[in-house]
């Protein structure tokens, strides 16, 4: 199963309400907070993300099972835990970034 989620766009420039992931080194307006699931993502100089996720905008999609989805892919992110109940990974498709995101715990505030 995979099912649209957001739209992830880099900017350099700060917006109002971002919030600070430490672990990870980004500033994040979540998608959660507009109605069109748009995500704005600012990364520290030294946040250990790949150029192509700081400088072109992501589609992520909910699936549910991210092993599976992850093979024979070109993986650009492995996975990793942004946060307690959701795995995520990053693949490459047509040489554009793509999430995908396995919820572990369905009632993940960050679950549409």
């Amino acid at each position: 199963m995979r099912r649209y989620h957001h739209i992830g766009i880099p900017t350099t420039q700060p917006r109002r309400g971002e919030r600070y992931i430490e672990h990870l080194k980004i500033f994040l307006v979540g998608h959660e907070n507009s109605e069109y699931g748009v995500e704005w993502m600012r990364f520290e100089p030294d946040a250990a993300v790949p150029q192509l996720v700081r400088q072109v905008p992501h589609v992520a999609f909910e699936v549910s099972d991210l092993t599976s989805e992850l093979v024979g892919r070109e993986i650009l992110i492995a996975p990793n835990s942004p946060s307690d109940g959701v795995r995520v990974a990053f693949i490459v498709e047509n040489g554009a970034p793509i999430e995908l995101m396995e919820f572990t715990d369905p009632n993940h505030p960050a679950r549409r």
